[in-house]
């Protein structure tokens, strides 16, 4: 080992110094024909060229088109190290690096060799560079009018022995999300309001009963129904949306665990009568650093993510997670991007993330052999990738930023057929049927690349009628959601009739709805006017509410006598920190309980408890 040898090279002479005499030469000959043989000398020969300014440029511009990007890229990068991926999702390939032996090596390097050395640009070459080199261009995310109709899914089956072909052409569900997640955030709060919704108290996941029922008030359900036939695919995708909207409420404050369900919070409750959008937006920045789940834990045939040793491999999601949102920002809204897409250029732009620390603590099947260690198996599309997906699918899409075109996961990627241990899966994870994604005027305005958002309107639709006796009759299939809401209040009598109960309303309101809550739902839904005797009971009802104001929970104190209770509540220390009722009775609030019992002690009595 040579005496110049340096561990952790940064200029040009210490790279030069940790190379080996014949592999100088061969640049030495990039430069003169005739080259010295000595170490220093071939050195001083390749210095004399790269640090003349003149020289280098005229070097540069002999370099054909990819090889300059290469070095544009790095001169122009915050890092010195050349990022061999995401060039190549930039550009398509590989500059030319010249020939290699048969052993590994270089054979013959190109000229490139003299301006990144072992995949690192020396900081002092790179100064010189940035004089002259302009900026790469910028990267660009390709994007397409509408999705395709059907994709064409091929197999391949042995027939009497014959290996043939078979094809098929699926057909390709587009959902836009924007609408149907305003009307999904407040169906899932009502129905956590009517505490129907069961999770685990240690992981907060809803059960699966009550992902069904949550399923069953989302607009149009959920991404996929539920499977008609089990044994025909191997996998059955499952709820999406349903497992989403309980995490996504306990991350952004709006609902809490008791027991075993979870209940509204105060901010929970204040979303009721707040536009959904904004309970959207602050929902998705909620999301972004919740510590409540790390997607990649729901990519179910990749294990090895639990256990001590498991989590700490695993990196912090919350990085991940921005480093997507800054991607989706930097796309163009409404326009329709491939998945496979989206993920080149979150590459090819540098928003790039790590899922894992030590790839060999995952696996497929089998910790020895289906390990993503190996070469070639947990690359970015299978763990990037995936991880992408599964946020896409169940996160983004589920709460309106995105609009999605999708099949099912069944068949749909192709990217893990040569892993080992894969031969009975039909898919690495139930998001792999995601396609295609557009960030819509929602997404935009949550990813702050608009100022403003106006929500589409719904199309105008009276699915309630109002009549004088009180009764409320559905003239349309009512949601789920808003059957929820209308018998906080009403009572149903049969199946398309409900009566409004003045007790049920009272108790609504008790539970932290308020009046306006229920005459403004049924206005929307009516048409815009109610029966003047319903509307003037609404009125009458607000009226009262606001008669009586909940103050807290106060001690109820008995005196020994009369006088001895007016003493108490005229001392100057005290008369401010209760109130008599009545002859012998004082009622001191509990937050002054503390200070009542001192100033009690410097008259000279004590409360025992």
């Amino acid at each position: 080992m040579s005496k110049h040898k340096v561990s952790n090279p940064r200029l040009l002479s210490e790279f030069l110094n940790n190379y080996t005499v014949p592999m100088l030469k061969q640049l030495a000959g990039l430069l003169e024909s005739n080259s010295p043989t000595r170490k220093a000398q071939v050195i001083a020969v390749i210095r004399r060229h790269l640090e003349d300014t003149a020289r280098l440029q005229q070097l540069w511009d002999e370099l054909d088109k990819l090889q300059r990007a290469a070095v544009s890229e790095i001169v122009h990068s915050p890092s010195n190290d050349f990022d061999s991926a995401g060039f190549r999702a930039k550009y398509g390939g590989d500059p030319d690096w010249g020939k290699f032996s048969r052993y590994g090596g270089v054979g013959e390097p190109s000229l490139l060799h003299l301006f990144i050395y072992n995949g690192v640009m020396p900081l002092d070459l790179k100064g010189r560079l940035k004089a002259f080199v302009p900026p790469p261009r910028a990267v660009q995310v390709n994007t397409i009018a509408e999705p395709p109709a059907t994709v064409s899914q091929t197999w391949y089956k042995y027939e009497n022995g014959k290996r043939k072909r078979h094809s098929v052409d699926i057909p390709v569900t587009r959902l836009e999300t924007e609408r149907a997640a305003q009307h999904d955030v407040h169906a899932v709060l009502r129905l956590i309001d009517a505490g129907k919704v069961r999770v685990s108290a240690k992981t907060g996941r809803a059960t699966a009963a009550s992902r069904k029922a949550i399923a069953k008030v989302l607009q149009g359900g959920d991404f996929y129904p539920p499977e008609q036939d089990p044994d025909d695919l191997a996998t059955d995708p499952g709820h999406i949306k349903a497992f989403a909207w309980p995490l996504i409420m306990q991350s952004a404050g709006l609902a809490n665990i008791l027991g075993s369900k979870l209940q509204l919070t105060r901010s929970g409750k204040k979303a009721l009568t707040l536009p959904p959008h904004e309970v959207i937006r602050q929902a998705w920045n909620r999301w972004l650093k919740t510590k409540l789940l790390d997607e990649f834990n729901r990519v179910h045939t990749i294990k090895g993510q639990t256990g001590r040793k498991g989590k700490r491999a695993m990196t912090t999601p919350a990085d991940r997670r921005d480093a997507i949102a800054e991607a989706l920002s930097a796309c163009p809204p409404q326009q329709w991007i491939a998945f496979d897409e989206f993920s080149r250029f979150m590459r090819a732009a540098g928003y790039t993330f790590e899922i894992v620390r030590d790839s060999w603590t995952l696996y497929i099947a089998d910790r020895r052999y289906g390990s993503l260690g190996y070469s070639g198996y947990g690359g970015w599309d299978i763990l990037q990738g995936r991880y992408m997906l599964a946020f896409l699918f169940e996160y983004a899409a589920t709460l309106g930023l995105v609009d999605v075109a999708y099949i099912h996961p069944s068949g749909a990627r192709k990217d893990y057929g040569d892993m080992w241990g894969i031969d009975e899966l039909d898919c690495l994870s139930r998001y792999d049927g995601l396609l295609y994604i557009r960030v819509n005027g929602l997404g935009a305005w949550c990813l702050d690349t608009t100022d403003t958002y106006t929500p589409s309107l719904p199309r105008a639709q009276r699915i309630l009628k109002v009549l004088p006796n009180m009764d409320v009759v559905a003239v349309e299939p009512l949601p789920p959601g808003d059957a929820l809401f209308l018998e906080l209040f009403a009572k149903q009598t049969s199946d398309a009739v409900w009566k409004i109960e003045p007790v049920r309303l009272l108790e609504a309101v008790e539970q932290g709805h308020s009046v306006d809550d229920a005459q403004s739902f049924l206005k929307a839904r009516a048409g815009g006017s109610l029966p003047d005797n319903v509307a003037i009971f609404f009125e009458e009802t607000a009226a009262r509410v606001s008669c009586l104001k909940d103050r807290g929970s106060a001690r109820l104190i008995e005196a020994r006598d009369a006088a001895l209770a007016q003493l108490i509540v005229n001392d100057s220390r005290l008369r401010s920190l209760c109130i008599l009722a009545g002859e012998r009775h004082i009622v001191v609030p509990a937050n002054n309980e503390k200070a009542f019992r001192l100033a009690l002690h410097e008259l000279g009595y004590s409360l025992p408890t």
